[in-house]
């Protein structure tokens, strides 16, 4: 093994499960084609998964195996390396707060960052780019009420807004309707029903 790949592998080994690795990280070891070289080679040799594009991460070590780190630890890692914000999408967080009993196939993601794919071993996961609005509450029960409400739509929303004036806490149904100043005009008017 080079002395790039070496210097990745005891990086990725020092850190905790779903935590990313970019090849920009390495450039003091080498030029951009030796780095970027080393990162093939380890995930071709399956001691990285190669999460996206530039992105990378160690497998888990797991009770039949090696596997994928969790999705949801993926997604941390990658919004504080980025700074964006990365929410369940609306047929999640609906099935989250029993609004539906649908469970999405695809797993789906909104960000404020860009649109992408990411790949864990055999799962894919797709970040779709939201408007702040929809990433603004985080993964609070109030972000998934907003999230949830936008994905049922206006015919649904309203049964499903009075469902959650009966579950959410007082504090979160507060936190969604200080956001409707930011809400499209339908969603404004269902959630200041309140």
């Amino acid at each position: 093994m080079s002395n790039i790949s070496n210097s990745i592998m005891k990086k990725a080994n020092n850190l905790p499960e779903g935590e990313v690795l970019s090849p920009k990280e390495f450039l003091h070891l080498g030029n951009r084609a030796a780095v970027d070289q080393a990162f093939s080679r380890l995930a071709r040799q399956g001691k990285l998964f190669r999460v996206g594009w530039g992105l990378y991460a160690r497998p888990v070590e797991g009770l039949y195996g090696e596997r994928p780190p969790a999705v949801e630890k993926i997604l941390g890692a990658l919004a504080q390396k980025t700074g964006e914000s990365i929410v369940p999408s609306g047929a999640s967080s609906a099935n989250k707060l029993g609004l539906t009993t649908q469970v999405p196939v695809q797993e789906v993601f909104l960000t404020s960052g860009k649109a992408r794919n990411l790949n864990l071993g055999t799962r894919k996961v797709v970040l779709k780019r939201a408007p702040a609005w929809q990433t603004a509450l985080g993964h609070r029960p109030a972000g998934l009420a907003v999230n949830a409400l936008a994905w049922l739509g206006a015919e649904h929303a309203p049964e499903a807004m009075e469902r959650l004036r009966k579950t959410l806490p007082a504090e979160e149904r507060k936190a969604v309707v200080a956001l409707r100043g930011e809400l499209p005009a339908w969603l404004a008017g269902i959630v200041g029903r309140s």
